[in-house]
């Protein structure tokens, strides 16, 4: 028997910076040591095959023996020439994966057999990482998040380097360009072979650009180039502006900055050269950096012509068209590649000559524009059109619901199977399944894939979030407590209520909705209410069924033990009718609704009526179109609505004189009469290229007219001003909030609450968070609006004004939530002073 050893030998490089301690001599765990004086393996026989008859690992404690014979490629049963290279590349092979501070292999012989002895020394184990100088709510992060760092992972200085240049980068990304970090290894004191691990951070004073300067530009001056950043910007006034540098968004804003050359003509504009550099600053405690770029503009081009080539499913002159080309115009490689729909400026929302090829079912078509340059100042657009074959959709398939059922899914497909692939209709159905708010918004896509030259599958797989709401809460409104409890079930199935087995916790599947909601102090006021819809009556046809009910009673009982005196008394029952129409296009809706309520009023002083009870019987008609692409936080789209809500005219078939001022108000409102208007509409557009800073800008107004002047309803009047949230909800007033006022405050002084309204929006949202167990996003608005006491007084001008900021919370479980800050600009209605600060909450999607 020869005991040899291999003549290899490799040790680690170590940095002088980190200092690992030295742990006691364990990494042989049974004291396997090999001898000092064995021969050298390669001292064998040249070419002499050995078979391996064992792989003894010795020194692992932490790692699957099996898992390093494997990667070491020494397994039992091969042959082998020790005197090759097999044993060096083993060896290698264990360096590389940095588990190990040290690697031996030996071997003893037995005739044609060879036991291999591998004598390995681990990395110590990280019990604990931390990072400090940092607050500990944020180290935990920094290790989890960052860092990515887990108990019991191996040290070394891979590790060590690599962390360390992920903390510079994560704190030079917030402005911390001067971040330092050094590292303590300490040994542990209760495990063996173990260590802990901190990463000491300092930040330094936080690093802003300074300035921002440009050479070569001869046609733009610096200030103008410089507003085409999006991300990078200087110090100034404009304190919400980034002044950060972050490398990522630099190299962003420079191309942002060619696209704006492009744009104005200057096809040939480039950067020659661009620096980073440290400016002394006015102020020695500020820290600015300064950019400056070198630029070479060349000359700007203008279109010759434009030719097309390969185009044979629609004519030349419709391609013209679309593209808004002419003889002379300025090359804007921008708006040229836009139009096209090709490129970065390609958007799917957008009517472009390649949706048109791809909305007939060219899914492969292709658009190539070549520029053919003439003169120094000229060119030529030579547009090549490759259209591909029409595809027909082959197969529709649904994957990751688990709670709403498929033929509930696939009725709000607008892609079948045996259709022509229609990419309009494909963001078609995006929107209505992300209008279903049973799936994750943000993840909502389909993915497409070809199956032949001329076959598509669209598969939607679909990741499902909570829907349904449940909510306890308590307020304070008009003087005393109030708790409300409400429960809505946003995918109920009612063809299942008696399906054994179906409730788990409710019948669900078929997305009808569910809502019962009831509020009281107990004594002083109670409200119920209650309402089911199926937005597919019957499962053929999107014809929406609505159903609701409800009953409140306000009075002056207080107190438990005090009996009521005077009360206002409400009842009422809706039955409502919706369908899809697909004409003028198919985000268009009609809905219809026939509504009965009763008032009942008992020595009700505050109100226009004070005694008796009033009837309405009233039909309402709304036509709207909402082309949102989301309903939580919306992107890009409208949401547009006009609604006329009558009465029959009674006053005019009745024969009664409703001049005579002697009439009690129970004759006279007996049955109440009106016509009611509504306009509302607001626009979401992202201004950002990520989509997320997003702009809403919204208008509306109502009016409540009368067929007899002698006989103005006492109900359905707006109440303007505040945020709607007065604990209790009071059936016959429509709550119009405005906020930067208190609640009601803009209706007209000596009227009951408005007759006529008007209100504009403005806000800039910035999103959080955008999860499906959450979405969280702030928000900055400007808002005016004002109340008139009747049509003649109304101007859309004479408004009240506001700004201010907010944030919203979206929970599935509770819905929206939020609380709004809001300066009142001018007085409200009837006062001299300005509104001032106010704050708002919110619960509840408003439109």
């Amino acid at each position: 028997m020869v005991l040899a050893t291999l003549s290899v030998s490799a040790q680690e490089k170590r940095s002088k910076r980190v200092v690992v301690p030295k742990i006691d001599s364990v990494a042989v765990q049974d004291d396997f040591v090999l001898p000092k004086d064995a021969p050298y393996l390669g001292e064998e026989e040249q070419g002499k095959l050995y078979h391996i008859r064992k792989v003894n690992i010795h020194g692992v404690k932490y790692i699957d023996h099996n898992i390093i014979r494997s990667s070491s490629g020494l397994i039992p049963g091969d042959s082998i020439d020790l005197s090759g290279s097999f044993i060096q590349n083993a060896i290698m092979r264990l360096w590389s994966q940095r588990y190990f501070e040290d690697v031996k292999i030996g071997a003893t012989i037995e005739g044609d057999s060879v036991d291999l002895e591998v004598v390995l020394r681990e990395r110590p184990r990280v019990i604990n990482w931390a990072v400090k100088g940092v607050p500990n709510s944020k180290a935990k992060d920094l290790v989890e998040e960052v860092l990515k760092l887990k108990r019991g992972q191996e040290l070394s200085d891979y590790a060590i380097d690599k962390n360390i240049k992920l903390l510079k980068e994560h704190f030079g990304e917030k402005g911390f360009l001067d971040c330092e970090v050094d590292v303590e290894v300490q040994q542990d004191t209760v495990v063996k072979q173990a260590v802990n691990v901190t990463f000491n951070v300092k930040k330094n004073q936080r690093v802003r650009i300074g300035e921002i300067t440009f050479s070569g530009n001869e046609n733009f001056p610096a200030k103008r180039l410089a507003r085409t950043f999006k991300k990078t910007h200087k110090v100034s006034i404009l304190f919400w502006q980034n002044t950060k540098f972050k490398e990522e968004e630099y190299a962003e804003d420079k191309e942002l900055l060619i696209d704006f050359y492009n744009s104005k003509g200057y096809r040939n504009a480039n950067i020659l050269s661009d620096s980073v550099y440290r400016m002394v600053p006015k102020n020695p405690k500020h820290k600015r950096i300064g950019i400056h770029i070198n630029l070479a503009e060349g000359n700007k081009y203008y279109i010759r012509d434009v030719r097309w080539i390969g185009n044979s499913r629609f004519e030349t002159s419709m391609l013209q068209r679309m593209l808004s080309l002419n003889k002379g115009d300025v090359y804007d490689k921008k708006s040229i590649h836009k139009r096209l729909g090709i490129g970065k400026e390609l958007n799917p929302d957008e009517m472009s000559v390649l949706s048109l090829y791809q909305n007939d079912g060219y899914l492969m078509s292709q658009i190539e524009p070549d520029e053919i340059i003439i003169g120094k100042d000229s060119l030529d657009i030579e547009i090549k059109i490759f259209e591909g074959n029409q595809f027909t959709i082959n197969n529709v398939n649904i994957t990751g619901n688990n709670r709403v059922d498929d033929e509930v899914i696939r009725r709000e497909l607008y892609t079948r199977p045996g259709e022509l692939y229609n990419r309009s209709l494909l963001m078609q159905t995006m929107r209505t399944l992300a209008g279903m708010q049973h799936f994750n918004e943000e993840t909502l896509a389909p993915d497409i894939k070809p199956v032949s030259n001329d076959l598509v599958d669209i598969n939607w797989p679909l990741e499902e979030k909570a829907s349904d709401q449940f909510n306890v809460a308590a307020g304070w409104g008009s003087g005393t407590f109030v708790g409300s409890i409400g429960i809505t079930l946003n995918n109920l199935s009612i063809k299942n209520l008696f399906k054994k087995g179906a409730w788990r916790p409710y019948p669900m599947g078929q997305n009808q909705r569910l809502s019962i909601s009831g509020q009281t102090n107990g004594t002083y006021y109670k409200a119920l209410a209650i309402s089911f819809s199926d937005p597919w009556l019957g499962g053929r046809k999107p014809n929406s069924f609505t159903i609701s009910g409800h009953l409140s009673e306000q009075n002056n009982a207080y107190y438990i033990w005090q009996s009521a005196t005077s009360y206002f008394r409400s009842y009422g029952l809706s039955i409502g009718l919706g369908k899809r129409l697909s004409w003028p296009d198919p985000y268009f809706t009609f809905y219809g609704e026939l509504a009965y309520q009763r008032y009942g009023l008992k020595n009700y002083s505050s109100f226009v009526m004070e005694n008796g009870n009033a009837n309405m019987l009233s039909l309402r008609l709304v036509l709207a179109r909402n082309s949102t692409d989301q309903p939580i936080y919306p992107r890009r789209g409208s949401d547009i609505s006009l609604s006329l809500q009558i009465t029959p005219p009674f006053s005019a078939f009745n024969k009664k004189d409703y001049s005579d001022p002697t009439m009690s108000d129970q004759d006279r409102y007996r049955w109440t009469e009106f016509h009611k208007w509504h306009f509302k509409a607001q626009w979401f557009q992202a201004l950002t290229p990520d989509n997320n800073l997003v702009l809403m800008a919204k208008a509306e107004m109502g009016f409540l007219g009368h067929y007899n002047k002698h006989k103005i309803s006492p109900f359905e009047r707006f109440q303007v001003g505040g945020d709607g949230m007065s604990g209790y909800t009071m059936y016959g007033v429509d709550i119009i909030s405005l906020r930067g006022y208190e609640d009601g405050a803009l209706d007209p002084v000596g009227s009951n609450y408005s007759i006529a309204y008007n209100k504009y929006t403005l806000e800039l949202r910035y999103p959080i968070i955008l999860k499906p167990s959450s979405q969280i996003y702030v928000l900055g608005f400007l808002e005016a609006g004002n109340g008139f006491s009747s049509w003649k007084d109304f101007s859309p001008w004479k408004v009240k004004r506001s700004a201010g900021v907010g944030v919203r919370l979206y929970l599935p479980i509770v819905g929206m939530l939020g609380i709004d800050w809001g300066w009142g600009f001018d007085p409200p209605a009837g006062g001299t002073k300005r509104s001032g600060s106010q704050f708002h909450f919110v619960i509840g999607q408003n439109f």
